[in-house]
């Protein structure tokens, strides 16, 4: 079965109520199709359902809270068969090496991972039903390209974003027999509230509106990697497949002048 982005598709869509999140229900909507929205701020769905009234449900919910994602969980049905899930909902936070804190690395893992990964348990379940009646159904996991190189601070967000492709592959794996395909998005920088807070240079940084621009087209075009913007996703390929010593050296140099 075809993994493009049909027309009027039935898509779930976590952290919705900003960022990149907030851009692509906006740009899906205006494409035709049909969203259940899901954020933690209920305001903030809610306004961006008002723009969208019929092509959106809200359904808020803290994807980390099994019991929110259970409350939720029939909504997913609400425009009929759910054709796309796309697990955005994401957090970053920095390590201050000087203040070391576990609970740093663990904020970001139980928002990326565990998060994502309960997600599944009501989205996984409603693709499986699609595909039953034969239709195409897409898993849709929005990463990060961090994690191809070891920048200091990063932690835990890039941990959190490397054990969230892996997932995202080992399910790409296990569901190709089932025909569900699995989508991995890898963003570089992007403008949202998230990034807002960085106190440091964010090179070939993109607006939330042209990160979703991407995502869109890169559904569109069935692509089961979607990673941009070029020119900084290809630099930090190649640096990551420098020599180790030599990404040890760069790494921590460009480590010494943030601290600096």
């Amino acid at each position: 079965m075809s993994r493009r982005l049909e027309t009027t598709s039935n898509i779930w869509l976590t952290g919705a109520s900003s960022g990149i999140g907030e851009a692509l229900a906006k740009q899906l909507a205006t494409h035709g199709h049909r969203l259940i929205v899901t954020g933690r701020r209920k305001e903030a769905l809610d306004a961006l359902v008002n723009q969208h009234p019929q092509h959106m449900l809200a359904a808020p919910a803290d994807t980390t809270s099994k019991a929110d994602l259970e409350a939720i969980k029939d909504s997913l049905g609400h425009f009929g068969d759910l054709d796309m899930a796309i697990l955005n909902a994401g957090t970053c936070e920095y390590l201050e090496i000087a203040e070391y804190d576990s609970r740093v690395i663990e904020a970001n893992m139980t928002t990326n991972v565990v998060g994502t990964a309960r997600s599944l348990d009501i989205a996984l379940p409603a693709l499986r039903a699609t595909r039953a009646k034969g239709k195409p159904a897409t898993l849709v996991i929005v990463s990060s390209s961090a994690w191809w190189f070891p920048f200091g601070r990063a932690e835990g967000y890039g941990a959190s974003k490397a054990a969230l492709t892996y997932f995202a592959h080992a399910l790409r794996a296990d569901l190709a027999a089932e025909g569900i395909d699995v989508v991995v998005v890898s963003p570089g920088f992007v403008k949202t509230p998230l990034t807002d807070r960085n106190d440091f240079p964010m090179p070939f940084i993109i607006s939330s509106e042209d990160a979703a621009h991407r995502i869109v087209k890169g559904l569109e075009k069935g692509k089961t990697e979607i990673a941009f913007p070029r020119r900084f996703t290809w630099l930090l390929k190649a640096l990551g497949a420098l020599p180790q010593g030599l990404v040890d050296r760069m790494a921590a140099s460009m480590a010494r002048n943030n601290h600096s």
